[in-house]
């Protein structure tokens, strides 16, 4: 692939993460605007803060950026973070160690590389609707480039029937392009989204992948597209039909322990996280997936 039509292909994916922020920004906000029975009805409903956020390179030059939209108190969300980024730059030794390991080619003779992506998680007000995330990404590197990404439910009370409707969305969008992609993704979901020390999951899973470069770009491209376009039609349902519903102290206690899995997780284990602090990125960015608050034994 020529470097024009690798540059054209990248503002292309840059172009996408950002429609697909704007779009999921605006139906979280009528969510909040249409909830009008159940707890916290009468409260003001959410708006998102919009910061933009920089990356700055070792050097101090201008290294890319993005734009972090963040709902805290409203209705529906207790806070829900959507934020885009495209930053480029030179990787460190850890993150070059990191990528040779898994067969990035090349990558300790150029070490530059390109990214961009969309990252969304939302912590609910209410314990009964579930929290959920999903992020997609494209990575680039002069010997390489790959997509990322996916979605998960993690709901602290679990229902069945959100659960089935959560994985029967995703696969709707996944089968068009191949019968065996959606159980290979789940099952990577799974793997990915374990919590060792805890000896469980830290939700209901969903879909996850790395590395996806099959050698046809269009074709990787419109699968990360997919899983983005199936994140409202598998979660939004959800959230509207839980937000009413009644809770107590006890099923707010239960949402508390379960968002410590959550942090915990996020800080130990999460690779997104573990890259962003690691190549300078806003900090405050990275770590919007952390929930609002949480609770430990």
């Amino acid at each position: 692939m020529t470097s024009q039509a690798m540059k054209t292909e990248k503002d292309e994916a840059a172009g996408w993460f950002a429609a697909l922020q704007g779009e999921i920004v605006a139906a979280f906000e009528a969510l909040e605007q249409s909830h009008s029975r159940g707890p916290l009805s009468d409260h003001a409903p959410g708006r998102f803060e919009v910061t933009p956020t920089r990356r700055t390179g070792e050097d101090g030059e201008d290294a890319g950026g993005g734009r972090m939209c963040v709902m805290r108190g409203g209705r529906v969300f207790e806070k829900v973070g959507v934020n885009i980024s495209t930053v480029h730059g030179t990787l460190g030794q850890a993150a070059q160690t990191s990528m040779a390991a898994r067969g990035v080619p090349g990558i300790k003779d150029d070490p530059r590389f390109w990214a961009s992506g969309i990252s969304l998680v939302a912590h609910m007000q209410n314990p009964h609707a579930p929290a959920v995330h999903m992020n997609t990404r494209m990575f680039w590197t002069p010997g390489a480039w790959w997509f990322g990404g996916g979605a998960d439910l993690n709901p602290c009370i679990e229902y069945p029937e959100d659960t089935a409707h959560f994985h029967d969305t995703l696969k709707a969008h996944l089968d068009p392009h191949g019968a065996d992609l959606y159980p290979s993704l789940k099952a990577w979901a799974d793997e990915y989204f374990y919590i060792p020390h805890r000896k469980r999951a830290r939700g209901v899973g969903g879909v996850f992948m790395d590395d996806r470069c099959t050698g046809n770009w269009r074709a990787d491209f419109e699968l990360t597209r997919d899983i983005g376009r199936a994140f409202l039609p598998a979660w939004l349902p959800l959230a509207e039909a839980r937000c009413a519903t009644p809770w107590d102290e006890a099923d707010r206690d239960t949402q508390l322990r379960h968002r410590g899995l959550y942090a915990e997780y996020n800080l130990v284990y999460d690779r997104g996280t573990k890259f962003g602090l690691a190549t300078g990125h806003d900090p405050d960015a990275v770590l919007m997936s952390l929930p609002p608050m949480a609770k430990w034994a």
